[in-house]
C-alpha cells in the first residue's frame, strides 16, 4: 500500500529512536517544512498531525545523559494550535542544529505572517504578581485615562 504524499517540500525529517544505541526502530516520524511541523504516528493505524510553525510560541532542548551518550535529544515545543497544544519531538539525532533550524523557520514564519508576541504588550509592566491589569484611578485622579 502506498502512502500518501505530502506535496511540500520537505526540508527536515527524522524519526524518534529508541536509546539503546540511538537506532530509529520506531513508527514515529518527524518533518518539517517551510512552513509546518508534522508528525506520523503508528504502523497499523496511523495518526498524521500538524503544527503551523507561527503558531509555534516557545522551544527548547532537553537532553539527559543516556541521550547525550547516544547522540540524541528531545525538542520540547510550546504551541498555541488548539490540537497539539504542547509537545515533544523525541529522541532525534543533531537535536541542537535541528532546534536552530525549527527557530530559524519559526520566526520566518512569523514575521510573513505578522504574528507578535502578546507577552506583556498590556502597559509594559509585569503583572505575575497577581494584581489585575488595569490600573486603578481615582475619580478626582487627573492622570486618569477616562471618566468613570
Amino acid at each position: 500500500m502506498a502512502r500518501d504524499k505530502v506535496s511540500t517540500d520537505i526540508l527536515w525529517k527524522d524519526r524518534k529512536r529508541i536509546l539503546f544505541l540511538g537506532l530509529p526502530w520506531s513508527f514515529t516520524r518527524y518533518s518539517v517544512s517551510k512552513d509546518r511541523l508534522f508528525i506520523s504516528k503508528g504502523f497499523f493505524s496511523v495518526k498524521d498531525d500538524e503544527v503551523r510553525l507561527y503558531r509555534i510560541m516557545d522551544i527548547s532542548l532537553e537532553r539527559s545523559f543516556m541521550q547525550r551518550l547516544v547522540g540524541v535529544g528531545t525538542i520540547k515545543v510550546c504551541s498555541g494550535d488548539k490540537t497539539m497544544g504542547d509537545f515533544e519531538i523525541k529522541n532525534i539525532k543533531r537535536p541542537k542544529a535541528t532546534k536552530e533550524l525549527l527557530s530559524d523557520l519559526v520566526e520566518k514564519q512569523r514575521d510573513i505572517k505578522r504574528v507578535v508576541n502578546r507577552e506583556n504588550m498590556i502597559d509594559g509592566h509585569d503583572h505575575s504578581d497577581g494584581h489585575a491589569d488595569i490600573d486603578d484611578f481615582d475619580n478626582n485622579d487627573d492622570d486618569a485615562p477616562f471618566d468613570r
